[in-house]
Formats: structure tokens, sequence, C-alpha cells
């Protein structure tokens, strides 16, 4: 299956870095999510029940980022593929974590990764 559900650029404020200064301040992250979804359901029916909840896929990965500090944005990443596969039941998720301003000379960094509903159950 090829269907995917996606949400680019979510915006989200939080505590992330490995130096003193930045566990004093709150920093923007920006996550780009590529969820693998059978949308046909959805499609037949028309109702947001057979759908994936972009809004509340969007409100859980918030709530999680602004759970606890963090250093490292691998971190961010992989815990939110591993609450998106349980949680939501999504079979495969591409996350990508960017954090603008990290590097000067740079518009951001960023990581990303793809996680499998089968390879976390192995």
């Amino acid at each position: 299956m090829k269907d995917q559900v996606l949400i680019d650029g979510l915006k989200v404020d939080t505590v992330i870095g490995v130096y003193d200064w930045e566990k004093q301040i709150k920093q923007q992250l920006s996550i780009d999510l590529a969820m693998a979804w059978d949308n046909r359901p959805a499609a037949a029916s028309d109702d947001l029940a057979d759908a994936l909840d972009y809004a509340s896929v969007a409100e859980a990965v918030t709530n999680l980022i602004q759970q606890r500090p963090r250093q490292l944005i691998e971190q961010v990443a992989e815990e939110v593929a591993q609450l998106l596969l349980t949680e939501f039941k999504v079979t495969e998720v591409t996350v990508t974590v960017a954090k603008p301003g990290a590097v000067p000379a740079a518009n951001s960094v960023a990581v990303k990764i793809t996680r499998s509903a089968i390879a976390a159950k192995e």
C-alpha cells in the first residue's frame, strides 16, 4: 500500500539541546510526518472515524515533545515514531525533526527516520 497521511512543518516549542544555555530556553522544532495509512475506507465513507485524524496526531505529537526536556533531536524522532506506531496504529512512519538555527550558517539541521510496525514488534 502506498497511501500516506502527511503533516508538514508542525511547529513545536520545547526545551531541546545539549548546552547549558539551551536548557534554559524554549526552541522551535519543525516536524514532518509521512504516515502509511489505508485511505480507502475514509474515502468510501467520508467519515472521520475511518480516517487517520491528523488533528489528533498533531496534538499528541506536540504534547509528547513538550512533556519534558531532551538533548537530541534523534530522541525526539524515535519517540514520535513509536507514538504513531503504537497509539495511532500506522503501519510505517517517516519522521523528520528539524532544528532551525542550530548551525548559524544553515537554515536548519534535521534527522529523518523511517520506522515500521513490523520492525517495532521484533
